[in-house]
């Protein structure tokens, strides 16, 4: 059975960090949706998939998820910095 990445666990932040965080960052918010939709998405996926699912298609979701996270993990070290 599919399980959700523990994304909190991954970056090595505390939960009511990066929603405290989340809050004041407008595109750190948007990142951490973004991850949540993939995730799913990879979830939905994985569960329905059955072999069903092309494995590209399941790799570049995989590789966007992965993308995303470094993005935000990027964002919570450096801040709102571009």
């Amino acid at each position: 059975m599919p399980v959700s990445h523990d994304l909190y666990q991954d970056l090595h932040y505390p939960r009511e960090i990066v929603q405290q965080r989340r809050q004041q960052d407008k595109e750190l918010d948007r990142l951490l949706d973004a991850y949540v939709d993939l995730d799913n998405q990879i979830l939905a996926a994985e569960s329905i998939s059955a072999g069903n699912f092309e494995d590209d298609d399941m790799r570049l979701l995989k590789e966007r998820r992965f993308a995303v996270k470094c993005l935000i993990d990027d964002r919570l070290k450096n801040g709102n910095r571009p």
